[in-house]
């Protein structure tokens, strides 16, 4: 009701805004078709509808559709509905569905015969929604998680037909600061449960064509070796960061598949980051990020050639997108810039030509030549470069008279991109400069990027964030008095913490789903993720690390003073970072600030961490964060085109 009450005279604005985002979005709208096995699967939206409909076609694109799964037909009368994985069996018969009503991440596996129609009986719930098929299109690997730390802990073996209470648990994972998983090779030949942690990971495999046979452990666990796995021929092949922080890859034979056993395929590389890899029959794809780009590399096994694809902007997003099939030239990959939409290619990795398969199309006039994107950096207080990515209509003036809303994650290692969004047209057109600050404790500049921005560094994530806002002015891109900051999750602490240390910069900020109260999250294991983030924050349970956080955890230090509008979002069944722990914050910078600025909270009754679970729901929360903004910048006109 405060929240109606404080910014009932922005209800024009924030409608405004919705028709634009969603006038912007083509409401009946497709994903590209991939093939597994002889099936052409996509999912589409229909106009008017708020979920997706997943679809398929046998044989080939010109086959009539079949409608394998409607999910507006099965969320009707629910006020939040997700799907998670939805997966085929081999034989393509029978489709497994995750499906979550509330928002906490707790799935009921359900199965469908797409042969008939029909849903089958078996109906395993409180699962995560991760799964992995056998080859014998009978047996199903799942993951359970533990009630109440909600962490990925076990993994069974279900056959269908048979009473889910009688399931095989195949899999354990006894230590708390583990979570476990399961996933099927691409190469279709083996199953694999990982065991992962903030620095620490295992893997163990059984042949898919046995799925009632036992585990084998690739390689143990062991304190500081990171490790993921994939399978081609007789060898599995690792990437790792044993000997090597930014990562080199590996292989084992599959009869011998411990590190003794490694061999190199690419060495480490002090500037280059190897962020992942797909094996192809032909080729090895490898994901390198580079000066906090990424990089796709098409290397032939047999050595007769090693390109890099070429995409031609100063700062970008790009990734490998659905490769099913293995015995593929074409390698389907994902590309978008802050003025480019994102598009989908296949690249033939023979001819090095590429086609656009699907661009996202962005309706009501937009045109990529309107606005302008760059890559420029700021220098940190302790001499480091830091990249931020920046775009802006060409029609805006960079003399230091243009709003700017700056976005920060800057946590777990997680590299925030330069993406496209189309909802981010009404601020741009509205004469907004939007920045990315690609801070330390992300990966954007290898792993030593994040080592500098987490644990007793953690501060750096924050203090790069404020010389961030300060080289915008300075730079004159931004108008002193009118920076705002945008964050949520870990970057909601990046908000909270810098609301505290540099309150003055900012006129406005927007914290979505905060983690604002570290120091009692972190010191509580009973509730979800504490105790798989030691090694992300430390253990406030050892002195120096409680001293430390205790110095920097927003509602820890909340003063007597000044504080800049803020607008708070938080989901009542968030099962990531609670909702009483916003509302704390809150509570506590109503009692002590000196100002008589705005400070707004918004609980969405219905949704968990990710939000809204509807597409026009999820506009709605958007245009309220924009309309907070705009409104505080003085509600700024639609800009003209240069010239």
């Amino acid at each position: 009701a405060y929240l109606d009450q404080v910014m009932s005279h922005t209800k024009d604005l924030q409608q405004t805004i919705f028709d634009e985002i969603k006038g912007r979005i083509k409401q009946d709208d497709s994903t590209v078709p991939y093939r597994t096995g002889d099936h052409y699967y996509y999912v589409r939206y229909v106009d008017g509808k708020e979920y997706p409909i997943y679809c398929r076609k046998p044989g080939s694109l010109d086959a009539a559709e079949q409608v394998i799964l409607d999910v507006n037909v099965l969320a009707e009368g629910k006020g939040y509905f997700q799907v998670g994985q939805t997966a085929p069996t081999e034989d393509q018969n029978i489709l497994a569905f995750a499906a979550d009503t509330v928002g906490r991440r707790f799935y009921t596996l359900r199965f469908k015969d797409l042969t008939t129609g029909e849903t089958l009986e078996d109906a395993i719930p409180d699962v995560t929604g991760n799964i992995a098929w056998a080859n014998d299109s009978r047996t199903i690997f799942y993951s359970k998680q533990d009630p109440e730390t909600l962490r990925w802990h076990r993994i069974f073996r279900h056959k269908l037909g048979t009473d889910p209470s009688q399931d095989v648990l195949v899999y354990e994972e006894l230590d708390e600061t583990f979570s476990s998983f399961v996933f099927k090779s691409r190469s279709k030949r083996y199953i694999l449960i990982g065991s992962s942690q903030t620095l620490s990971d295992e893997y163990r495999f059984v042949d898919a064509d046995q799925p009632e046979g036992s585990f084998t452990v690739i390689q143990p666990r062991e304190r500081d070796l990171e490790y993921s796995v994939g399978h081609l021929g007789d060898y599995f092949y690792i990437r790792t960061n044993l000997d090597a922080e930014n990562f080199r890859l590996m292989r084992a034979p599959i009869s011998n598949p411990s590190k003794d056993h490694w061999e190199e395929v690419i060495a480490h590389r002090q500037s280059v980051y190897l962020a992942d890899f797909d094996l192809f029959d032909d080729f090895l794809v490898l994901s390198e990020r580079k000066d906090g780009l990424m990089n796709l590399r098409a290397m032939r096994w047999d050595g007769t050639d090693d390109h890099y694809l070429n995409f031609g902007e100063s700062a970008y997003l790009a990734y490998v997108s659905t490769n099913p099939e293995t015995d593929s030239k074409i390698l389907r990959y994902g590309y978008m810039s802050m003025t480019t939409p994102n598009s989908v290619y296949d690249y033939d990795m023979v001819s090095r030509k590429k086609v656009l398969k699907k661009r996202d199309e962005v309706l009501g006039g937009f045109e990529s030549s309107d606005y302008v994107t760059a890559r420029i950096y700021a220098r940190a207080r302790d001499g480091v470069a830091v990249p931020i990515s920046l775009v802006h209509h060409t029609g805006t003036p960079i003399d230091g008279t243009a709003p700017v809303l700056l976005y920060g994650y800057g946590s777990y290692g997680a590299s925030m991109d330069p993406y496209f969004s189309a909802s981010r047209l009404s601020l741009l057109d509205r004469g907004f400069v939007y920045a990315i600050a690609h801070i330390r404790g992300g990966q954007e500049l290898g792993r030593q990027w994040y080592e500098d921005g987490k644990l007793l560094k953690k501060k750096n994530t924050f203090t790069d964030f404020i010389d961030c806002a300060d080289y915008l002015v300075t730079a004159r891109y931004a108008d002193p008095n009118r920076v705002y900051a945008m964050g949520g999750s870990a970057g909601g602490l990046l908000m909270g913490a810098v609301a505290n240390m540099r309150p003055d910069r900012f006129h406005g900020i927007v914290a979505q789903v905060p983690f604002v109260d570290v120091v009692t999250t972190m010191l509580d294991d009973t509730i979800p993720l504490t105790t798989s983030e030691y090694d992300e924050w430390g253990n406030p349970n050892e002195k120096e690390y409680y001293d430390y956080i205790l110095s920097y955890s927003p509602y820890d230090n909340v003063e007597a003073k000044d504080y800049p509008n803020i607008l708070v979002t938080t989901g009542l069944h968030d099962s990531q970072v609670q909702y009483w722990e916003p509302a704390k914050w809150v509570a506590r910078l109503r009692a002590k600030k000196t100002d008589s600025n705005r400070l707004i909270m918004k609980t969405n009754m219905e949704a968990g961490h990710g939000g809204a679970s509807g597409r026009y729901r999820i506009y709605r929360e958007i245009a309220l964060d924009f309309a907070f903004i705009l409104d505080l910048a003085g509600s700024p006109e639609i800009v003209s085109p240069e010239g």
